[in-house]
Order: C-alpha cells, then sequence, then structure tokens
C-alpha cells in the first residue's frame, strides 16, 4: 500500500497551496493508495476524512504538524489541535498515552542554507540530539530537503534503530507523491497505520 505520510492543504496550512479536492485527484494519477493530511497543528474530523476518501476513491489518514522546542514532528493518532510551541517532553507524554506515535520531520531540514558537509556534522554528533530520544521515528526522505540532510537522517534513524519513514512534505499539487511509504499490508485507519510502521512492515521510495 504506497502511501503518502506527509501533505499539507489550504486553508488549514496557510503556507500550502494544494486544493484538497485537486489533491486527490493528483494522489490517483501518481499511483498513491493512500495519503496522510498533515496540516500544521490542525487534525482534520473523522467526518470530514470519510466523505473525501468516498468522494476520490482513495484512503485518507489524519495526521498532525506539531512544532515543539526540538523541532517539528509529524503525530499520527493524537487528536488534540496543539497551538504554539510545545515542550517535546511533554509532547510525548500525551501521544504516548493515547497510543500515538511521533516522527521527527525533516530533523536537518536547519542544514538547507549551509550544507552538512562544511559544517562537518558527524553522525555521532547528530544522534546526540535531544530531538531523537522523545521520537518513534525520523523522516528520512523529504522532499523539502537536499539529499545530503536527507541522508543525514538516515544514518541518525538507522544508528538509533528508530523508524525511517518517507513523506513528500507536499505544499505544492506537484510535490505529492515525492516520498512514499510503502506498506505491506492494507490497513483501514490510523490505527492499523501505526500498527504496521511500530512492526516496520515497509519500506520508502523516492522520487525528485
Amino acid at each position: 500500500m504506497r502511501i503518502d505520510l506527509h501533505i499539507h492543504t489550504r486553508p488549514r496550512s496557510s503556507c500550502s497551496q494544494i486544493d484538497p479536492r485537486e489533491l486527490l485527484l493528483q494522489a490517483r494519477r501518481v499511483g498513491l493508495d493512500g495519503l496522510c493530511l498533515t496540516e500544521h497543528q490542525d487534525v482534520w474530523s473523522p467526518r470530514e476524512v470519510e466523505e473525501m476518501a468516498r468522494e476520490g476513491g482513495i484512503q485518507i489518514f489524519r495526521g498532525n504538524e506539531i512544532t515543539t522546542n526540538q523541532g517539528d514532528i509529524l503525530v499520527f493518532g493524537y487528536e488534540e489541535n496543539v497551538k504554539g510551541v510545545v515542550m517535546i517532553q511533554e509532547l510525548r507524554k500525551r501521544v504516548e498515552s493515547g497510543g500515538g506515535l511521533m516522527i521527527a520531520a525533516h530533523p536537518f531540514r536547519g542544514f538547507l542554507l549551509f550544507g552538512i558537509a562544511q559544517l562537518q556534522m558527524k553522525v555521532e554528533e547528530a544522534c546526540q540530539r535531544t530531538l531523537f530520544q522523545y521520537v518513534d521515528g525520523v523522516e528520512i526522505l523529504n522532499g523539502k530537503v537536499t539529499d545530503p540532510e536527507n541522508e543525514m537522517a538516515r544514518q541518525v534513524a538507522e544508528r538509533l534503530g528508530l523508524l525511517a519513514v518517507a513523506g513528500s512534505d507536499a505544499h505544492r499539487i506537484d510535490e505529492v507523491g515525492r516520498g512514499v511509504t510503502i506498506l505491506e499490508r492494507r490497513v483501514r485507519n490510523e490505527g492499523e497505520l501505526i500498527e504496521e510502521l511500530r512492526a516496520r512492515r515497509f519500506t520508502t521510495e523516492w522520487h525528485r
């Protein structure tokens, strides 16, 4: 099951240009079986998502991109709309108590201007970031960062034994499906999605 785990739409994410109805068409066009709506600190309601899924003929899951003091976190299986910046330790308690999953989104995007090689950061140093103590996984393929930044994320996930997922981080329609997480089994809801990710029954795929 081919899923893009990281997509933003307008007007819920003010930085996005993607109309939800256009997203459904594009998702099918690029061969996705499912997608996750991960707006910035705004969770879609189950009813809205069910209606969209019926209309679009594609499985839709709900997520949330939450801003923490340690960076942006993709959260699945957590219903609360968290506003402002939250301490990652507090978010971890809340999400964990509800059985949710936390993924570090584009954890090395801050190196976009300078480049990892120029800063000479080593994987061992990167692994020491507080962020990685509180997440279940890392986004190793993200459409908004450079290849070296994605590679550093991959190496950190591998070194720390964290889940390594892919998502496009789409804000434009042509970006949908750039990063795909491919599940071995079909899932019907966020609970099953989390179960499959935790069990590591997936691979990732990248399209520039």
